[in-house]
């Protein structure tokens, strides 16, 4: 008997690799092939909500390729389940890498190669994706060029690795027992952290019985990477509960989409937090007192029954635009000292 999530595993593998090597012909006889003519592309900001693949390619994809030259997609992660409401999602994690030869973004060009770390759910009906959930972590690009428009991170800024052991292209069939115990360890992990502030100190999160004791914490640029239950909480968890202990209280307002497969388990959802910036403000907003919404897209590697790598984008550019702040504006302050427009390519003389 075939394997659905096997199956859809492998939906988007030859558009992948049409991506790893830009080949149009292959680009566009693949998108015919595996989305449905009204894809919903839900696109982080300032992309937002695009209907079909021939838009998404348009707008998103040919113009990063068009500012790097000899652009390529290289994935670490590639899963596959079911959700709790019973649609079936497949989950990529990897970096789209290049030569930052032209402006993207208004970000003017490094002409040095650059990472940016994707964060990729598709929905699948019948062997076609008809909804996408996408994160791109343009910042880490903004941060690359030299153009950092926002507050400095509390964790460290690092080229964030795939899984220990290159164990996250999955392949043959879903082992559906293990899928589910590590989606469940992480809906259970979730459930004790929304308990603090509001039920008790950190003691009522135990975080020691869910993340392992050398966890890593792969976040966002602007956020960074942290290590260890400690470098958890003094760079990232701390600051984020100061600035919005309401987290966790308006679960009747998001959806989730948890799914798991083999040791690795995911969630997307758009948004999938609801909060009121209060107190001490966040990444150097003030507390406006204003609520707002959060795309998190994450991955998350079981061993032995603990978290042992947590991979984290959140849309920070999307967070800062509902409080009114246009972070593409402030970069293009900052960028009026930089030379405009392109660099000859390929970079210098052979």
């Amino acid at each position: 008997m075939t394997d659905v999530h096997a199956s859809n595993r492998e939906v988007l593998t030859r558009f992948r690799a049409a991506l790893y090597d830009w080949d149009d012909a292959n680009i566009r006889s693949e998108t015919d092939k595996v989305f449905a003519s009204d894809t919903m592309f839900h696109v982080c900001h300032p992309f937002g909500d695009l209907s079909g693949a021939e838009a998404f390619i348009a707008l998103v994809l040919t113009p990063l390729r068009h500012a790097l030259p000899d652009l390529e997609r290289r994935d670490w992660i590639s899963m596959a389940g079911p959700d709790e409401h019973g649609a079936n999602w497949v989950g990529y994690g990897g970096h789209y890498v290049g030569t930052f030869a032209r402006p993207w973004l208004d970000i003017p060009p490094s002409g040095q190669l650059v990472h940016m770390r994707f964060h990729e759910f598709y929905r699948i009906e019948n062997g076609r994706i008809v909804e996408a959930q996408i994160l791109w972590d343009i910042p880490e690009v903004m941060m690359q060029a030299r153009i950092w428009p926002m507050v400095p991170s509390l964790g460290a800024e690092v080229f964030v690795p795939g899984p220990a052991g290159g164990s996250g292209i999955l392949s043959g069939a879903r082992d559906a027992q293990e899928s589910d115990i590590s989606r469940d360890i992480i809906v259970d992990m979730l459930n004790h952290m929304t308990r603090h502030p509001g039920k008790g100190g950190p003691e009522v999160m135990e975080m020691d019985r869910f993340w392992h004791d050398t966890m890593t914490w792969y976040g966002p640029a602007g956020i960074g990477t942290c290590r260890g239950i400690r470098g958890f909480r003094n760079w990232h968890q701390i600051p984020f509960l100061a600035a919005m202990p309401d987290r966790g209280k308006h679960q009747e307002e998001i959806t989730y989409h948890f799914f798991g497969d083999g040791p690795f388990a995911a969630v997307t959802g758009w948004p999938n937090m609801v909060q009121t910036i209060t107190d001490d403000g966040w990444l150097g907003i003030a507390p406006a007192g204003q609520r707002i919404t959060m795309r998190s897209l994450d991955f998350w590697r079981i061993e032995n029954g603990r978290i042992r790598e947590n991979w984290v984008l959140v849309d920070l550019l999307h967070v800062y635009a509902q409080l009114g702040v246009d972070v593409f504006r402030r970069m293009r302050e900052l960028a009026k000292t930089r030379v405009p427009g392109g660099i000859p390519f390929p970079i210098g003389d052979a």
